[in-house]
């Protein structure tokens, strides 16, 4: 494991244990995120996953970009504390110190394919539900967004249509 990948390690594994501050921040403007952010780098590394799996592309949407910026803007009020939205789409979080990119969010989640044992169709060990969600077949639609937390974190979300992870159903 290069240095930067121990270094990116060590980051999710503080995100884990959910640091937050109470300082004030100003939420990642959406307009700004749209003309200054490419959507490419989510879509590209999340259908890339998808392909090593067999599983179809996503597509950007819309109705879902809206709802995961809505959702990373409110969190700036609970100081970024790490907590799903409980909303009607699936998801997936993240946070990760400065300009955290879709490409590095959704390479964590994936991470987690280690643990994911398709024969018993279950988390072996550790967590693996993120790189499920990712993985869904029916999930077609995706939505991503972030906001830079008071602490100088980037709070990320995705959000997938249809939603996925349901018990007794294999991703793929």
């Amino acid at each position: 494991m290069s240095l930067d990948n121990k270094a990116l390690l060590m980051v999710f594994l503080v995100v884990v244990m959910m640091i937050t501050t109470t300082t004030a921040a100003k939420p990642f403007p959406a307009k700004k995120y749209a003309h200054n952010y490419s959507h490419n780098d989510f879509v590209d590394t999340h259908n890339a996953i998808r392909a090593e799996v067999g599983v179809g592309p996503m597509t950007w949407n819309k109705t879902l970009v809206d709802y995961a910026q809505n959702y990373a803007n409110s969190r700036l009020k609970n100081n970024c504390e790490f907590e799903h939205s409980g909303g009607p789409y699936g998801e997936n979080l993240a946070e990760g110190y400065g300009e955290m990119t879709g490409e590095q969010a959704v390479k964590y989640w994936a991470d987690e394919k280690s643990h994911y044992d398709y024969a018993s169709n279950s988390c072996v060990g550790e967590e693996c539900g993120h790189y499920t969600q990712l993985v869904w077949r029916n999930s077609i639609h995706l939505g991503c967004a972030r906001t830079m937390c008071p602490n100088g974190w980037m709070f990320v979300i995705c959000s997938y249509g249809p939603p996925g992870n349901y018990v007794g159903e294999r991703p793929y």
